[in-house]
């Protein structure tokens, strides 16, 4: 991977065939020009009038629109808005762009709806991205990201930077839990439904808006853990393990990408030509427009020192590809574009490129048909069919990780104890970027969704259940008196895990829960009451010595707004879990072996990708393979038949993994290249249909190229194996 400069030759043919857009672009002065480039956030032309409302500054503003031609703006103000305070600001600020500038070019907003439109107040709050990929459901992703896209849309804003695309690889990072978990396989599927349900066939229609598939690329392996620090990832691995999203995301049509904050290999990607443009726009084929993330152009002079002034680095982060500037704070990027190109030192060819890209999403958006919010869709907003669907969902999130004698599902006349630090919090079961950046101020949650504990209560009633704190996240409140209540309970319900965080604030130098949460739980234990753990974290803490002092364990993820109602319904039988794990948890701070392991490492976790119980039981036989030898671009058919061999009803994720038994590179012992989910009544039997194409059992080759080699194949599904052979 060299660091090349330049201007792009290669890529964004099909650009100049929009009449519209180049007519646009032949009338547009330098200025304007670079404006279109420039991004600033929604605080430099505001002030907050209150919690819920941000009060535009019309002379700021014009200064943004009218002199300095801002074409995008982004973010909250510092906090979640009314839908009719975000109606007001789009409004007012389309009126400046499309009526007080010469070309009348609106504005594209930009928003964080990363677990629906979390930026809105009253918004419809999912499950958080891991959690998503852990209900092994497809169908959900597209069903979530159909109402987000539809919720944001209808306040005005019409970009949301999401999907998150990396790849959680690395638990001690702290942005662990806004991806879809380890896989490349499954990542890349939760992508594509994600992108197409944002998008759909038409970004012009009222409920949908541009998607922006971030942070690209090999953002999330920092060598450290901590974020926004260097990775060190060879070209080889970097396109199998962390390019299968992204190019998931561009097959899907994307309209936008945001750029990795940090480095590869010494390279910090904001800089990087090759990875922007060559394997981007050129290998995968990606047509809309790059924006970089939040100062990261500057910071290629202030933190990366790879430029000696910020002028410098502005010439960098254009040549190598950059369309749009999220320097958020200042006019700084368009004065020293302006200077760069009237110097020839960054071609005008390179500014039309970049604007070309940015007119061309604006148009399918429709924002120069019609710019504005629709006054009437607050109809569409927060609706009760979507609270629906998003307990449904959270529901096929919550992952059973342990059930040891049948402890769980809980009888409703039992009197128990809830207890522990992520119980009676709503901040918990949203995580960051929630309301509020670090999304911790609880005082904002809406008070008529349940904490776990609420929830609890209102299930089996209020006289049956007794509550008592325990411990803050990190310290002893009243251990001993949650020790005393537990006697005098049937069941513990012990609720841990992590306070709210995002990004760089988020990050930790040990991986461990902290010592007051594993006393808690194992003084409550040494009670001989069952204590039933449910785990609410942003990523895989290690619990290893609690684990078999308890009876059940209910991994909650972060699920959202209707999180509390779904893991109650779980514990006492409402609802059978089904989740299953989308990532390794480890079980030892010094061992981060992965799934998709070598045969020369060890793989001993706590619990494995892939891992979920469930109230009832599953039985697979019959595994077929369609031949025993196919050749190179046959699809190879899979069946197998599964039963529901339990007394309840379940729905059963049934994945296969594919070991490819020699190759010219280290084989893992195996990978994930096929998941559904299905749904079977007591007895009930199926017969489930996957298929095995070309692409499932390439690999990146020596020479950084995919490639597929003859040989022999392993295909696992449950507990059984089949074998076939490839020409």
């Amino acid at each position: 991977m060299a660091l090349t400069a330049g201007c792009s030759q290669t890529a964004r043919k099909q650009a100049a065939s929009d009449p519209f857009v180049e007519e646009l672009l032949g009338k547009m002065t330098l200025e304007e020009k670079v404006g279109q480039m420039t991004q600033i956030t929604l605080e430099v032309v505001s002030k907050r009038k209150d919690d819920r409302n941000v009060q535009l500054d019309a002379a700021k503003l014009r200064e943004a629109i009218v002199k300095y031609h801002v074409g995008s703006i982004l973010n909250c103000g510092g906090s979640a808005n009314t839908f009719e305070n975000w109606q007001e600001i789009l409004t007012t600020m389309q009126d400046l762009a499309t009526k007080e500038t010469r070309l009348k070019i609106p504005i594209i907003y930009g928003i964080d709806s990363i677990h629906g439109a979390n930026y809105i107040t009253g918004a419809t709050l999912f499950p958080q991205s891991f959690a998503m990929s852990a209900s092994g459901n497809v169908d959900l992703v597209t069903e979530a990201s159909v109402i987000t896209a539809r919720e944001t849309r209808a306040a005005g804003i019409p970009w949301n930077f999401n999907p998150v695309l990396d790849m959680s690889r690395n638990p001690l990072w702290s942005r662990f839990w806004e991806n879809y978990g380890e896989d490349p396989y499954l990542s890349a599927s939760m992508a594509y439904a994600y992108v197409r349900a944002q998008q759909g066939d038409n970004m012009a229609a009222g409920d949908k808006v541009a998607a922006c598939m971030k942070h690209y690329l090999g953002y999330s392996v920092p060598l450290t853990g901590k974020d926004r620090t260097p990775a060190w990832i060879p070209e080889r691995m970097l396109r199998e393990l962390f390019l299968p999203s992204f190019a998931a995301g561009a097959k899907a049509g994307v309209a936008t990408v945001m750029v990795n904050s940090s480095e590869i290999n010494g390279i910090p990607v904001h800089s990087y030509r090759y990875a922007l443009d060559d394997i981007l726009r050129g290998e995968l084929g990606f047509e809309g427009f790059i924006v970089s993330d939040w100062e990261d152009i500057n910071n290629l002079f202030t933190r990366e020192k790879i430029a000696a002034s910020q002028r410098e680095a502005v010439k960098i982060a254009v040549l190598a590809g950059i369309d749009m500037s999220m320097v958020p704070n200042d006019y700084s990027f368009y004065t020293h574009l302006v200077d760069l190109v009237q110097k020839g030192e960054v071609p005008m060819a390179r500014i039309n490129e970049a604007v070309r890209g940015i007119l061309k999403v604006k148009k399918q958006l429709g924002l120069f048909a019609n710019a504005y919010p629709d006054k009437n869709a607050k109809k569409n907003f927060a609706t009760a069919e979507a609270t629906k669907a998003n307990l449904r969902i959270a529901q096929e999130c919550v992952t059973l990780l342990k059930n040891a004698n049948g402890v769980l599902p809980l009888a409703k006349d039992k009197k128990v104890l809830v207890t522990g630090p992520t119980a009676n919090l709503l901040s918990v079961l949203n995580g960051g970027w929630t309301i509020t950046w670090q999304g911790d101020r609880e005082d904002l949650y809406p008070a008529e969704k349940d904490t776990v504990l609420e929830a609890v209560q209102k299930l089996i009633g209020k006289d049956k259940v007794s509550y008592v704190e325990g411990t803050a996240f990190d310290k002893d409140i009243n251990t001993a008196a949650a020790v005393e209540a537990a006697k005098q309970a049937d069941v513990v319900i012990a609720c841990i895990g992590e306070k709210t965080y995002c990004e760089t604030p988020g990050n930790i130098n040990d991986l461990t829960l902290e010592d007051a949460q594993l006393n808690l739980v194992a003084q409550l234990a040494a009670t001989g009451k069952p204590v039933v753990l449910v785990l609410i974290e942003g990523r895989p803490r290690i619990i290893r010595p609690i684990v078999d002092k308890v009876g059940a364990i209910l991994m909650g993820y972060l699920p959202g707004q209707e999180g509390g109602t779904a893991i109650a319904s779980i514990l006492f039988g409402d609802v059978n879990p089904s989740g299953k794990l989308s990532f390794t948890y480890p079980k030892y701070t010094g061992d981060f072996t992965l799934y998709d392991h070598k045969n020369s490492e060890k793989y001993d976790p706590q619990w494995s990708f892939g891992q979920g119980l469930s109230y009832t039981t599953f039985g697979y036989a019959n595994l077929k393979l369609g031949a025993k030898t196919i050749a190179k671009g046959d699809v190879l058919a899979v069946s197998v038949d599964v039963t529901n061999t339990g007394k309840t009803a379940g729905k059963e994720i049934v994945q296969l993994y594919l070991r490819d038994m020699v190759r010219s590179v280290t084989p893992p012992t195996r990978q994930l290249k096929g998941f559904t989910k299905i749904d079977l009544k007591p007895g009930e039997t199926r017969t489930v249909k996957l298929t095995l194409t070309a692409e499932d059992l390439s690999f990146i080759g020596r020479d950084n190229t995919r490639i597929v080699e003859p040989g022999d194949f392993e295909v696992m599904v449950a507990n059984l194996k089949g074998s076939f052979t490839l020409k």
